[in-house]
C-alpha cells in the first residue's frame, strides 16, 4: 500500500507572522530583512504584494529597493517565529505522530495509518488543515499530497499561496516531468548548470537519463536524483522526536567589516573553530575532516576540505587545519566578507584512535595537556556562560610591520 504523505509549507512565514502585528501592511509591499548596519542586509521573507515587484528571498536590500522603492522593511523576530512554528507543529501532532520538520516553516506528515480517523479523504483533510491554520493562527498554508516525500514537497510548491495539490500515481508524470529540474529537492544552482550542459532542463529529461551516467557526473547525488525524478524515493517520514545522527558540525559568520589581513582572518577562524570544537565535545564526537568556506563581498563562495590524519575536537587543531585551507584559497589583501568552518567525517569517541608512531607518541603529552585545558574551558563556560573565557588564538594578533 502506498503511503499518504503531506508536505505543509507556511506561506511567506516570517512576513505572515509580522503581518499579524502589522495588519495595515497586508496590502502594501513589505519584507523582513536583516540589519544592514551589521552586514546581514538581505531579504529573509516578503509578502505577496512584494512578490509582484519581483522581490526575492536572499537578495540584498538594495537590490530589492531597486525593484520596489516603496518596500517597507521590518526587522526579524526569530523567537516569535520559533513560537509560531511550535504552535503549528502542535496542530500537526493531532493528526499523526510522524511529523518531520524541514526548516522552521515546512513539515512532512505521514498520515497513512491515521487518515481513517479523519474521514479517509487526504485532500479533504488537507483543506480542513489549511482552514484551521487560518482560523486559529492567522497563517496560510500550501499542502502537497503524494505517495513519497519528494513529490509531496513538489506539490506544496506547485500552487501558492493557500492551496492543496495532489500528486498521485495516476497524474504524477503529467505534473512532475514538465517542471524545471531546479524545482526538484536538492537540485541547486551548481547541479542545474551541470545538467544543462547535457541538455537536462526538466525533471522528465532527468528521469530519462541513464542512472550510470548521472552517477558518473554527480556521484551518489546523481543516483538519488534519478530515483527522485522517477518516483522511486522511499525515504520515510522521520518523527522530530527521533534523534538524527549528527553528520557535520559547522559555524559561520558575516563580519562587521571585510577581513584583509592574515591576522584578522586567523582571529575569525579561531573564533569559529572554538564554537565547532566545543559542540563536538558536547556531542562526544571527533572530526576526521574539515571544510572551510570563504565568501567575498560579491557573495561568491569558495570552499576546500581535507581529511585529517588524526581525528580531533580541539580548538588549536581545528584552527591550524582550517588556516592551512584558507592559505590555499586566499591571498591578502583580497577582502573576505564571511567565513565558515565545518567539521566533517565525524566519529565517536571510541573510534577516534591514533596510530602510534614516533611523531604521535612524542606529541601525546602536549595533546593530553590541551585536552585538559579545553575541558576546563567547557566547565567554566557551563558554569559562568560562553563569554566567561575565550581561547587565546581567538584574540587578534598584532600585525608585524612590513619589511621595507
Amino acid at each position: 500500500m502506498d503511503r499518504i504523505i503531506l508536505h505543509c509549507d507556511l506561506n511567506c512565514f516570517y512576513a505572515s507572522v509580522e503581518l499579524l502585528s502589522h495588519p495595515d501592511l497586508r496590502d502594501v509591499p513589505m519584507a523582513v530583512c536583516g540589519d544592514p548596519t551589521s552586514r546581514h542586509g538581505i531579504i529573509l521573507a516578503k509578502n505577496e504584494p512584494a512578490k509582484k515587484y519581483g522581490v526575492q528571498t536572499a537578495e540584498t536590500i538594495w537590490q530589492a529597493k531597486k525593484k520596489c522603492p516603496d518596500l517597507v522593511l521590518l526587522p526579524p523576530h526569530h523567537a516569535l517565529y520559533r513560537e509560531y512554528s511550535r504552535k503549528v507543529n502542535a496542530i500537526y501532532d493531532e493528526y499523526t505522530d510522524l511529523v518531520e520538520p524541514f526548516g522552521i516553516d515546512e513539515s512532512w506528515l505521514d498520515i497513512t495509518h491515521t487518515i481513517h480517523l479523519f474521514g479517509g479523504d487526504p485532500k479533504a483533510l488537507a483543506d480542513a488543515l489549511r482552514e484551521r491554520m487560518k482560523r486559529e493562527l492567522g497563517l496560510t498554508l500550501s499542502v502537497g499530497i503524494s505517495f513519497n516525500k519528494v513529490f509531496a514537497k513538489l506539490g506544496s510548491d506547485y500552487k501558492k499561496p493557500d492551496a492543496t495539490t495532489v500528486i498521485s500515481r495516476e497524474n504524477w508524470q503529467e505534473i512532475v516531468w514538465p517542471l524545471p529540474v531546479g524545482t526538484l529537492l536538492y537540485v541547486g544552482g551548481a547541479a542545474q548548470r551541470l545538467l544543462k550542459q547535457y541538455g537536462v532542463e526538466t525533471i522528465g529529461q532527468l528521469a530519462a537519463c541513464k542512472p550510470e551516467m548521472l552517477e558518473s557526473l554527480m556521484g551518489k547525488l546523481g543516483s538519488q536524483l534519478y530515483e527522485y525524478a522517477n518516483g522511486l524515493s522511499q525515504e520515510p517520514v522521520r518523527s522530530r522526536y527521533d534523534a538524527e545522527p549528527v553528520k557535520s558540525v559547522g559555524n559561520g559568520t558575516t563580519f562587521p567589516k571585510n577581513l584583509k589581513t592574515r591576522a584578522e582572518v586567523q582571529s575569525g577562524i579561531a573564533m569559529l573553530a572554538d564554537s565547532v570544537a566545543t559542540r563536538l565535545r558536547h556531542y562526544g564526537l571527533y572530526a576526521s575532516g574539515i571544510q572551510v568556506t570563504i565568501r567575498d563581498p560579491e557573495f561568491r563562495d569558495r570552499s576546500r576540505q581535507q581529511q585529517l590524519a588524526v581525528p580531533t575536537h580541539l580548538i588549536r587543531d581545528l584552527t591550524d587545519h582550517a588556516m592551512a585551507l584558507v592559505d590555499q584559497l586566499w591571498r591578502p589583501p583580497s577582502p573576505i566578507r564571511a567565513l565558515t568552518v565545518t567539521a566533517i567525517h565525524l566519529v565517536q569517541d571510541d573510534q577516534a584512535y591514533e596510530q602510534v608512531d614516533l611523531f604521535t607518541a612524542a606529541a601525546a603529552p602536549k595533546k593530553e595537556k590541551q585536552e585538559k585545558l579545553e575541558a576546563a574551558m567547557d566547565r567554566i563556560r557551563g558554569k559562568y556562560g560562553t563569554g566567561a573565557i575565550i581561547f587565546g588564538a581567538a584574540q587578534p594578533e598584532k600585525e608585524e610591520d612590513p619589511l621595507p
